[in-house]
């Protein structure tokens, strides 16, 4: 984590109000984390950091694309996310994180480092099933499309209500004997 320093705001020196930070999250942010599974990134995150007398308020705002590969048939894409969060950020005798929208930081805290909040709420944002745009409207043209389509089933089985067992038969003659 030591290369996530730039995301440590100093709130000490800050006055009362409304602050706004601007980071760049690219692929060696998520490199901190260990964390794989997009090719690339290319987001942009406000934070919007309003400092009260006893309290902070934090308004997270994300927006770019990751690079992912498509769920159906594997080809890399750039996918459009964006997303938001509210924190606020109290003061107390220990820092506790338990809850998601509230933090506190021990009374001799100076700063609030924000990554881990960014990067939750980046990957929380990228939907769980990725589908590329042109599989969706049709206009992709993979081998892997080619096989599915090769591999469907095309008829339905139905069930004829014409011919039935014999043995039905004699249980509905019971029920009609009466």
């Amino acid at each position: 984590m030591k290369d996530l320093k730039q995301f440590n705001v100093p709130f000490v020196g800050l006055k009362e109000g409304s602050h706004l930070f601007e980071y760049q999250i690219d692929k060696t942010f998520f490199e901190a984390f260990q964390f794989d599974e997009f090719n690339n990134a290319n987001i942009k995150a406000d934070i919007t950091f309003v400092k009260k007398s006893t309290l902070f308020e934090l308004a997270f705002n994300i927006s770019g694309t990751v690079n992912v590969p498509c769920d159906i048939t594997n080809e890399l894409f750039d996918l459009p996310i964006n997303g938001n969060l509210d924190l606020v950020v109290k003061f107390g005798p220990e820092f506790n994180d338990e809850h998601d929208e509230i933090l506190i930081l021990p009374h001799e805290a100076y700063q609030v480092n924000v990554s881990q909040y960014i990067y939750e709420l980046i990957v929380l944002s990228v939907p769980s099933k990725r589908i590329h745009p042109n599989v969706i409207d049709g206009t992709m043209q993979s081998d892997a499309l080619r096989k599915l389509k090769e591999l469907k089933i095309n008829e339905e089985k139905t069930v004829e209500e014409t011919s039935t067992d014999p043995r039905w038969d004699k249980l509905k003659d019971l029920l009609t004997d009466k």
